[in-house]
């Protein structure tokens, strides 16, 4: 019986006896659909092949802490991004808040 590795939610290794339905790039951390174009062109290149994870589905890939794809997941990605905005500006909110009480000693 075939046996793949999958990356789990912790982004640890998971052998599986299922193939994973998204794959990934490690370095990038961005993952996408098997046949996105994009992937497709990098594995042609040679140099993506080495860094290629799969995941079990798109719900792992997140908790990995990997983000969607613009090019085969547009709309995941989107909302990605502005999810991510957000959660800029909060910080950003937040460290504005507090500098007025920070006292720099040099």
């Amino acid at each position: 019986m075939k046996r793949f590795v999958l990356i789990n939610a912790q982004g640890e290794p998971l052998d599986s006896a299922e193939p994973g339905q998204m794959g990934g790039h490690r370095r990038s951390r961005i993952y996408g659909r098997l046949d996105c174009p994009a992937a497709l062109r990098a594995i042609a290149r040679g140099g993506y092949v080495a860094h290629r994870v799969f995941f079990a589905d798109e719900t792992t890939a997140r908790a990995a802490g990997y983000r969607p794809c613009a090019v085969c997941l547009p709309l995941a990605y989107r909302e990605w991004k502005k999810a991510s905005s957000l959660r800029l500006g909060q910080l950003k909110n937040l460290l504005n808040s507090h500098q007025s009480g920070l006292v720099l000693h040099r």
